[in-house]
């Protein structure tokens, strides 16, 4: 059986990290690797903030997010281009799934 390139990009992330992620702790690893600033714990408000930078990368390959800079704090800003359509959650899921692949093959980390 052939393994999905979810489940390889799961078992380096494991193999790396120590544990499974999920979608949102991905998301926070990109955005915290976009951020580019060194490690500290953040407020439940700003780990979202750190998520929504993740979720502006990995989408802006497809059209819906545009790097606009970063602001006087350092921190990355995107501009919606094109409204992400209404998905179910299964839909929504797969659009995910399918960014993250695409983030890490074009990284390299997932070839």
């Amino acid at each position: 059986m052939m393994v999905s390139e979810w489940q390889q990009l799961q078992n380096k992330l494991k193999e790396r990290f120590g544990s499974e992620m999920d979608h949102d702790a991905i998301l926070f690893m990109i955005g915290l690797q976009e951020l580019d600033k060194p490690y500290r714990k953040y407020k439940k408000d700003e780990k979202l903030e750190v998520m929504h930078i993740g979720v502006c990368t990995v989408l802006a390959p497809y059209g819906f997010y545009k790097y606009k800079g970063r602001d006087d704090d350092d921190w990355p800003h995107w501009e919606l281009v094109e409204s992400i359509p209404a998905l179910d959650p299964k839909q929504q899921n797969k659009l995910m799934t399918d960014a993250l692949i695409e983030y890490f093959r074009s990284t390299g980390f997932l070839d």
